[in-house]
């Protein structure tokens, strides 16, 4: 495990810059998902025309997105989801997405 300051783990620069906030905003799509799928929706319907048609939903999505990805509290969450999957990782050697995935019900 690496040095831990002040009783909390010492992150790497990649990790507060990178793969913090790319979770922020898996976690933001997720809130935000009627907005993604308005979206999603608008472009299926209009084709070429999206850039045009969808501004309406383009800009509640980007405010929605925004309002988490600026959210301290919110980056504070994803942090601490961070660490506890950081150190599981560490415990198990097993990535995350292959400990959530469904083990077989037979063999």
């Amino acid at each position: 495990m690496e040095a831990v300051n002040n009783g909390e783990m010492h992150l790497r620069h990649v990790e507060t810059d990178v793969l913090i906030p790319k979770l922020m905003r898996e976690k933001a799509k997720e809130i935000c998902i009627d907005k993604v799928q308005a979206f999603n929706l608008c472009c299926k319907e209009t084709g070429f025309l999206m850039v045009v048609k969808c501004r309406e939903e383009n800009a509640a999505l980007k405010d929605c997105l925004t309002q988490h990805y600026r959210d301290p509290a919110f980056y504070e969450i994803c942090k601490q989801e961070y660490i506890q999957e950081k150190t599981e990782f560490e415990r198990t050697g097993i990535p995350a997405k292959n400990r959530k995935q469904k083990l077989p019900t037979s063999m």
